[in-house]
């Protein structure tokens, strides 16, 4: 079987599906491994270290003739149009936003498989790409927020007086969540954490953060980690909650998402014009819509004295972890699915059923078929 690797063409990308490390894997497996020409640079994988693996460097044109493709991002209709008929493809889809792409993988009866429909079980932690790469944004979120804010994270006892130490407050105790809470308590922040699930207290709490208690969070309906569903009643008790300590904070980080949905509003424009000056918000879920109301995709700004990142690829910012983390994830993927003859999963095997979106000119993925065609 021929695997193909091509350059990211998204916007603000620079990570690549597959490290040199993990082709050598792959090649032990007999599989033949076909990149793109400069596809890992932005990632600090040269051409050269891509052929000490045993990849064949080739042209974009040539990597089409791959069996599967693996990338990182959802495959534009361009990169469709050039796939081989019928072979396969495994990337990051979210297919239930793009119909227009599973349209055109169909009509040529590719065969998909979603990164970011892995179930979050335990063995297919190590396929899982949404936790890996949330570790490293949530790790890099806390980074830039104390890149932009005007005073330090740690209490700092001086001759010439004390510092306090900075206040921090993260929406969403996820992989994301978590992870900013533990970078910002080593950095010597104050950290005060907020979840629709109230289960994940005793994990913040572990971290040394102060879990913000929501009254009728039990009602939440959670599903694969996941908050499901959250009522209009809840949020208001929630923003009720938060509306007095945001005025205290220095760095707000949000990480909030709910499947399929888009994210909901837990900042809201008065709330930015009611904490300090000079500090900053650095919105996770921008991609989907946003946590804050006035944040601006893939634009820092500044607006009522608050500074508010809106990044939308954290994890491309770190393309070398990024990038060997989620080549483990999608080979292992890979490996579970196919061996170098060809693709020999049970299609109602848990893990090959949670990521088939696509498969012979048919749309086969249940969730994605309850969103499309409801």
């Amino acid at each position: 079987m021929k695997i193909g690797v091509i350059k990211e063409t998204k916007e603000f990308e620079k990570r690549v599906a597959l490290s040199p490390e993990v082709v050598k894997l792959l090649k032990k497996k007999e599989f033949e491994v076909l990149v793109q020409a400069g596809a890992g640079e932005a990632s600090n994988f040269s051409d050269l270290d891509y052929q000490n693996a045993g990849a064949e460097v080739v042209p974009l044109e040539k990597v089409f003739e791959a069996d599967v493709m693996l990338k990182v991002n959802l495959p534009t209709l361009e990169e469709i149009a050039k796939m081989k008929p019928k072979s396969s493809c495994i990337s990051y889809m979210y297919a239930y936003q793009h119909p227009e792409v599973i349209e055109a993988l169909n009509a040529k009866s590719i065969q998909s498989f979603s990164m970011d429909a892995v179930p979050r079980i335990s063995r297919a932690q190590k396929m899982d790409a949404l936790s890996s790469q949330a570790n490293l944004a949530g790790y890099k979120a806390v980074l830039l927020g104390a890149n932009h804010l005007g005073k330090i994270f740690p209490l700092m006892m001086t001759a010439s007086g004390t510092i306090t130490p900075a206040k921090v407050l993260i929406f969403g105790a996820g992989v994301a969540g978590l992870q900013a809470i533990a970078t910002a308590k080593r950095l010597g922040a104050i950290v005060e954490c907020t979840d629709v699930r109230p289960e994940t207290k005793e994990q913040v709490e572990s971290l040394g953060g102060r879990f913000l208690t929501v009254e009728g969070a039990e009602g939440v309906q959670v599903e694969g980690g996941y908050a499901k569903e959250v009522s209009k009643e809840y949020l208001e008790k929630q923003q009720q909650l938060i509306r007095e300590k945001i005025k205290e904070v220095d760095l707000v980080i949000t990480t909030a998402l709910v499947m399929g949905k888009k994210s909901p509003i837990l900042v809201t424009e008065d709330m930015v014009k009611s904490m300090k000056m000079g500090s900053v918000i650095v919105d996770m879920a921008v991609e989907s819509g946003g946590n804050c109301e006035i944040s601006v995709k893939n634009e820092t700004v500044v607006k009522h004295g608050v500074t508010i990142i809106g990044e939308s690829n954290l994890p491309s910012l770190l393309p070398v972890n990024a990038s060997q983390l989620y080549a483990t994830n999608i080979s292992t993927l890979l490996l579970h699915l196919a061996n170098s003859n060809g693709f020999t999963f049970d299609p109602e095997e848990e893990i090959a059923k949670g990521v088939l979106i696509t498969q012979e000119g048919q749309l086969v993925h249940a969730f994605t078929k309850s969103i499309l065609n409801p």
